[in-house]
């Protein structure tokens, strides 16, 4: 049976452009040196960029997507001498997805879809999720594909936020929401719109499973900065003696390993009140969150000369924590079985930390996985196979929450915010929106002085 590599990548930019070349030389450095080329590479990008930028879209953020571009061109050049094509990039708010295809099979993706909730204030974009899914034509069966959903998140922040982040997964379930369902298939224009004009966007059935997160025989990988902490509250001084040492035995208490049953997110997903039916691969890398600007401003230097023997540098108002992580779903095919019994069919190679980059406080975090190409159910039978409105069933997870049929309007309402936001951070907080202001108050001084001067006041 075919199978199918990803590489998923997941990286809190700071709102920081990137060092391409220095991104790209450490880009696959999780990596074992035999790994064959992936057939996808997807991106979760948070705070992308700055918030005026993120909110305009567009050209503004056409820089930073540009440097992620060259980033994987270079890596991928270097590593297999391979070429990739670019399929998604999209964003909401501050958060981005990027999808790249390698060269050869790209034309197998015969359908693309996306989706956009914000959770932020007023549910703008300042923290959201963006989501892609993609259908992937199966070898010697050109009328069925395989599918793959794509979800970038950025979830609430600090250690006393913990009900607001399981909220904002119910948000991505409820508001997440595909609209061509198994529809025609659309250009990803990556302005974090619908460009699509149709008013009957959804079937009928507000809830059908062709539409949610929690689609029927769909893989599901989600990627983000999600902000779980290894602790409800903020460090006190006295606890910086708990945080990680570099170099301590597994048997210390300053080994980072003590820390993982702290993490709110293993927690919580244990007792079902977040990323209800997901799995995550096991952690075997210290937490990737918060380092001192100490840290930061060794990075260079440690890339480039090749030197990670330095300890550990934290910030010490945050709890070092795993808060950079990827999730997935492989109902795709656990239930295809000729005995009827559940196989997990998603299977890690690797889940691992890349260096810290002096742009960010964050180190990424990357995850190879082999997934098996079984074909999805005919469209028409989507529905039925799925069991029920919210995509449970035989063949499907169910979802955790339904549809919100109001999840159009409020994302149409934020966007308008944002646009409005986004306006008054160019002017405002942006060197070319001071420049703007500053000629128009130029220009209005000087007509009102040629006003009074032929006026004679």
């Amino acid at each position: 049976m075919e199978e199918l590599n990803l590489y998923i990548l997941t990286s809190n930019c700071a709102r920081n452009l990137i060092d391409v070349d220095l991104f790209a030389a450490h880009f696959f450095d999780v990596l074992p040196t035999s790994t064959p080329a992936p057939e996808l590479i997807v991106l979760s990008l948070q705070e992308l960029a700055p918030i005026a930028y993120s909110f305009l879209g567009g050209s503004y953020l056409l820089p930073y997507f540009n440097a992620f571009i060259k980033a994987v061109k270079q890596a991928t050049a270097k590593q297999w001498n391979k070429s990739y094509v670019e399929l998604v990039k999209d964003h909401t708010g501050m958060t981005g997805l990027m999808v790249f295809a390698r060269a050869d099979i790209a034309g197998r993706i015969s359908w693309i879809d996306t989706a956009h909730v914000g959770f932020g204030l007023q549910d703008m974009g300042n923290k959201g999720a963006v989501g892609a899914r993609l259908k992937y034509v199966v070898e010697g069966r050109s009328s069925q594909t395989a599918d793959l959903t794509f979800v970038a998140a950025h979830l609430a922040p600090m250690e006393d936020g913990l009900v607001k982040r399981n909220l904002d997964w119910q948000s991505i379930v409820e508001r997440l929401v595909f609209p061509h369902g198994q529809g025609s298939p659309r250009t990803v224009e990556g302005d974090g719109q619908h460009t699509d004009e149709s008013t009957s966007l959804l079937n009928e059935r507000a809830n059908s499973s062709s539409h949610n997160l929690f689609a029927p025989n769909s893989y599901l990988f989600l990627a983000g900065d999600l902000n779980y902490r290894t602790s409800d509250v903020s460090p006190l001084k006295e606890d910086l003696i708990r945080f990680p040492k570099r170099y301590a035995d597994p048997s210390s208490p300053s080994h980072y390993s003590h820390l993982l049953p702290e993490d709110q997110l293993i927690r919580e997903m244990r007792a079902g009140r977040t990323f209800h039916g997901l799995f995550e691969a096991p952690i075997n890398f210290p937490p990737t969150y918060k380092f001192s600007d100490a840290a930061q401003q060794d990075a260079r230097r440690a890339l480039e000369t090749g030197d990670s023997d330095t300890e550990w540098k934290w910030s010490s108002h945050r709890w070092p924590s795993w808060c950079d992580r990827i999730l997935y779903l492989d109902d795709a095919a656990s239930r295809d079985t000729s005995d009827g019994a559940a196989h997990r069919t998603v299977k890690p190679v690797v889940y691992d930390a890349l260096p810290l980059f002096p742009h960010s406080d964050h180190r990424p975090v990357a995850l190879a996985v082999s997934v098996p190409l079984r074909p999805t159910a005919a469209p028409e039978d989507a529905d039925h196979m799925a069991g029920d409105a919210n995509g449970g069933g035989k063949t499907g997870t169910v979802a955790p929450f339904a549809i919100d049929p109001t999840w159009r309007s409020r994302r149409d309402a934020a966007r308008r915010k944002e646009i409005v936001v986004g306006v008054l951070a160019y002017l405002g907080l942006t060197w070319e929106g001071n420049g703007m202001v500053l000629a128009s108050v130029v220009g209005l001084l000087g007509a009102w002085a040629v006003l009074r001067s032929i006026w004679g006041v």
